[in-house]
């Protein structure tokens, strides 16, 4: 029995052990709050936040800058958060980031003498960081009947968001202490009066009493906006509104604080010099398939600048462009790297100096769902930019493509038979990532179907409807799929020039012969009120066609890292035997086979290559392949070769010493495996079995 009780204390304690030892864990897991990770912020970061950039930081930088990991990412996003804000970006001085430290060194200078803390935090600092000086100033210090009051007005700052003209006012309850920001809502004329005895609850005598002090400040009391008319009896509740979110959201009323975010979803790929450098762009990305059958993504981005190098008379740089694919598990399916110069003369410059630039690209890609990220990276001005969407490539059934709207279309295009972005056989579309047209512009509507059935060809039917933003539809109408020449390309030319500038939406459904719904698609755009639109110049590359090497490889990657192996053999061996001289479709297919411990064969691809002298990338390959053949004195020498070109290399050394175990020479295999632990000394299963050769060696 007491054995029992025993072992039940224990289990009690166990288990109590593990109970805290899990509320630990949860509480490790638990993330921080905001208040502890300012805490935890050194000094410096510390100081800057929460003093110099307190008031003119959006919230989604302070959450970004919060989840920074040390100083030097800390250092790359301060320098970013100032470029973002700097009115002459090509100059050395940073006009914005001066005049901020000068309003708080003023703040600091004129306001806080009547208060514990410094200037910047006072009421009259915050606004003069925020607003900077006003266009002019009335005090009333020393009115008997009046706190003393000043009032502030600002003028011209609707770009900021703010009334074209309006006041500020500030007060000192018992006439001593600091100035107070008065509110007509929450304070009311009466506040500002030491001996009024009405009513508090009624505005109007309040007012009243005010006007025979001072009507100036009886002016600004129940209103701050200039020329405003109240029809109530009661303060403006916009002068509240003014005050508690347009004066505080002044400061990143134009800023696209998306930068910040994008810093940090790359501060582990973009290099350091270009991680401060964000530039905001445009983008559009959409899927079709080809003539061949293969699917593409078609994709364009246009950033908002375009910085050149002058270099004598020629305007240089370069454009280099990352894609990544990943899978719904994060995994590598398809990366590629594009990089193209780009030299021009003056009278180019010229022309395009007041256009954006839209690089356009195409890549293919398999069916199944992904995640798409795109680096765009300016080479000679070391600025960035970035987008990421979703793609979803139909493997088989019903499916419309997304619905494309461009404001140019070129039919017989020169490049048919080649891949562009948006070529689709014959017809190169323009579009616009914006969908901006002009009221005399026609609208070119493209989309495939894929999977249709003869039934659907026959008898199937497209509805086309165009709708505002309101809802209201401002055009219709049906159209046969028969109709189409080109039952694998839709498109419809439609007429701007009877639709009034608006936003608008153009719908696509499919319908059976019964008029049942199948499926839609639809996409926004709008008729600007402009007389001109300045179109982008357009820099792209076209690539072959759908059954070149190039194509046929990249396929073949995509579907390797998907594990699909016997369709990734077929295209890297089709990419490989079209153009078997060019090492990099041979060494992915002896990768391939090698994976598949096809031995022979990647020996076969493999060694032309070496005696070409082009095929350094292929010793290592041709090195596991000869040991894993038995062929171990070949492998040593395929390994030593390695090591000349590449330098050394452990589990190269480690093959080594197997490979001369294998030949029953001990010493050179003890030779090779000492050198791999002198340079990695925790391998610990190779360090017992280097002991045990020199024991049986004694």
């Amino acid at each position: 029995m007491r054995k029992k009780i025993l072992v039940l204390l224990l289990i009690l304690v166990a288990l109590s052990y593990l109970g805290v030892n899990f509320a630990q864990a949860q509480a490790k897991e638990k993330p921080k709050s905001t208040k502890e990770l300012v805490k935890a912020l050194p000094e410096k970061y510390r100081k800057w936040l929460e003093e110099e950039v307190v008031y003119i930081i959006s919230p989604k930088e302070k959450e970004v800058f919060l989840r920074l990991e040390n100083d030097r990412q800390r250092d790359i996003f301060i320098e970013a958060f100032w470029k973002q804000r700097d009115p002459n970006p090509d100059t050395p001085e940073n006009e914005y980031k001066e005049e901020h430290y000068r309003r708080i060194k003023y703040a600091n200078q004129n306001f806080g003498k009547d208060s514990p803390g410094p200037g910047w935090r006072t009421d009259m600092g915050r606004i003069y960081i925020l607003l900077g000086e006003p266009s002019y100033t009335e005090k009333y210090e020393n009115l008997y009947d009046l706190y003393p009051t000043v009032i502030w007005f600002y003028q011209g700052m609707s770009e900021y968001g703010l009334p074209n003209g309006f006041y500020v006012v500030f007060y000192k309850p018992n006439s001593a202490g600091e100035y107070q920001l008065y509110s007509p809502i929450k304070d009311g004329p009466q506040k500002l009066m030491p001996h009024y005895s009405g009513d508090m609850t009624d505005y109007v005598q309040a007012f009243d009493s005010l006007v025979a002090i001072e009507p100036n400040v009886a002016k600004v009391s129940m209103s701050l906006i200039e020329g405003e008319v109240l029809t109530e009896t009661r303060p403006s509740m916009f002068s509240d509104i003014l005050l508690n979110q347009k004066i505080p959201y002044a400061p990143i009323y134009k800023l696209r604080d998306t930068y910040a975010e994008k810093l940090f979803r790359y501060k582990d790929i973009i290099e350091v010099e270009y991680s401060a450098n964000y530039i905001d762009s445009d983008a559009l990305v959409s899927v079709y398939k080809s003539p061949g059958g293969i699917f593409y993504v078609h994709y364009l981005i246009e950033p908002k600048k375009l910085s050149l190098e002058k270099d004598g008379n020629k305007y240089q740089t370069s454009i280099e462009i990352n894609g990544m694919v990943n899978d719904e598990n994060g995994r590598s399916v398809y990366q590629f790297d594009r990089r193209l110069p780009l030299s021009l003369n003056e009278d180019q410059v010229d022309k395009i100096k007041d256009r954006l630039m839209s690089f356009q690209d195409v890549f293919p890609i398999i069916p199944g769902k992904y995640r798409l990220s795109l680096l765009f990276k300016n080479v000679v001005s070391k600025e960035f930019s970035s987008f990421e969407t979703s793609l979803n490539i139909p493997d088989r059934g019903l499916q419309v493509s997304p619905l494309l709207l461009a404001n140019k279309l070129i039919q017989n295009s020169q490049y048919r038979g080649l891949n562009k972005a948006f070529l689709i056989d014959d017809l190169q579309f323009v579009p616009s990532p914006r969908n901006d047209f002009l009221n005399s512009d026609t609208l070119y509507a493209f989309f495939q179907v894929w999977g249709l059935t003869k039934a659907l060809r026959e008898k199937g039917t497209f509805n086309y409807e165009l709708a505002r933003e309101s809802g209201e539809v401002v055009k219709s109408f049906s159209k046969k799929i028969s109709e189409y020449p080109e039952r694998s390309i839709f498109v419809e030319e439609l007429p701007l020039a009877d639709l009034i500038p608006a936003n608008y939406t153009l719908k696509v459904s499919l319908l059976d012969d019964g008029g049942n719904l199948l499926l839609s698609q639809k996409a926004n755009f709008f008729i600007t009120h402009l007389g001109v639109l300045s179109r982008p110049w357009v820099m792209t590359q076209p690539q072959e066609g759908d059954f070149s090497p190039a194509i046929q490889h990249a396929l073949g990657l995509q579907y390797w890292n998907k594990n699909e192996l016997e369709k990734a053999g077929q295209l890297l061996e089709s990419a490989y035997r079209r153009e078997p001289t060019q090492p990099v479709y041979a060494l992915d297919y002896c990768r391939l086979l090698f994976s598949q411990k096809k031995y022979q064969d990647v020996m076969a691809v493999g060694l032309p290559f070496l005696k070409e002298k082009q095929g350094y990338d292929f010793l290592l390959l041709l090195g596991d392949s000869s040991q894993a053949l038995g062929k171990f004195e070949e492998a040593i020498d395929f390994y030593k070769q390695y090591l000349n070109h590449f330098g050394t290399h452990i589990n190269v050394l480690n093959s080594i010493g197997e490979c001369y175990y294998r030949v029953g020479d001990i010493n050179e295999a003890l030779y090779a495996w000492e050198r791999s632990l002198q340079l990695e000394p925790g391998q610990e299963k190779l360090k017992a079995r280097v002991k045990a050769l020199k024991e049986q060696k004694k």
